[in-house]
């Protein structure tokens, strides 16, 4: 397959000051993009922006659950560059504390869904007219979460297994027109929103500890992920895992998943940990409302 140049293509970036947009946009600029970075924070988005070249990176703040700035982004985008070739929908929140179901705020579940679901589909919907037009890209970024299981953290899971589905779908429609759409599956990166599971949860920490080996539980520095993000858009692949041996767990997804979750089923020690981690919500919960 041809490489999908990235030189003077116009790439819209969501959650663009976090460590995995940040870091992608660093990359994508090197290889000559023009970058449209999108975030909440604008002062944040104007000392990232002065990174770049002058002119090389549009400061769009906006917040991705707002279908209608999300349009004007877009517009703004084309009325700037002239187009539009390549989306990263890579804005995402976790639950935080994390929490199992039977403890979980609804608010916070319904808030991480809001953002992980609708906004990716809020930040591609505006954007894929002029996709389409230029023969572009949609990357999304799901998770390992998307096929590995989500206990303790099911708003998260839940939604990157939806966002999953919804890149394999586009790009199935996308199919002909000149355009494709693939997905991003980070593992662990080192970044704020893996903090709970890495020592800011003791109990959390514990249950990663006590479920996979040091290798699977090692965070990869986020500029290692946009390296393999940025290789993916090259590709316009349909699948961009890093770190790659989760590929493994993807391909054969279907024994992986049904042997975890029977061993989840069984994991006495695991079963403690998640009656404690309840426990400690209903504490937490309890102080709050005191």
């Amino acid at each position: 397959m041809a490489k999908y140049d990235l030189n003077n293509k116009v790439v819209l970036i969501t959650g663009a000051t976090g460590g995995i947009g940040a870091a992608t946009a660093r990359e994508l600029a090197n290889k000559g993009a023009n970058l449209v970075l999108v975030d909440l924070d604008e002062e944040k988005l104007k000392a990232l922006a002065a990174e770049f070249q002058q002119g090389q990176a549009l400061v769009a703040p906006g917040d991705v659950t707002d279908a209608a700035r999300m349009k004007e982004i877009v517009d703004e985008a084309v009325a700037t560059y002239g187009k539009l070739d390549v989306a990263l929908a890579n804005a995402g929140i976790a639950g935080n504390p994390p929490s199992t179901s039977l403890t979980a705020s609804r608010e916070e579940v319904e808030k991480v869904m809001e953002v992980n679901i609708m906004g990716v589909w809020r930040t591609v919907h505006p954007c894929l007219e002029e996709i389409v037009k230029n023969n572009g890209y949609v990357m999304i970024t799901a998770s390992v979460y998307s096929f590995f299981n989500g206990v303790a953290n099911l708003p998260y899971a839940t939604s990157k297994a939806a966002v999953e589905m919804m890149s394999r779908s586009l790009r199935a429609e996308l199919a002909g027109s000149g355009a494709k759409a693939g997905a991003l599956y980070p593992g662990w990166v080192k970044t704020p929103i893996i903090e709970q599971a890495f020592g800011g949860n003791e109990i959390a920490t514990n249950m990663i500890k006590g479920a996979l080996p040091a290798f699977m539980r090692t965070p990869i520095p986020a500029e290692r992920l946009a390296k393999a993000a940025v290789k993916g858009m090259e590709k316009r692949a349909t699948r961009t895992i890093e770190p790659k041996f989760w590929a493994m767990f993807s391909a054969f997804r279907g024994l992986f998943q049904n042997g975890t979750d029977l061993l989840l089923d069984v994991h006495k020690k695991n079963h403690g940990q998640l009656r404690k981690l309840d426990d400690w919500n209903r504490e937490r919960l309890a102080k709050q409302n005191s």
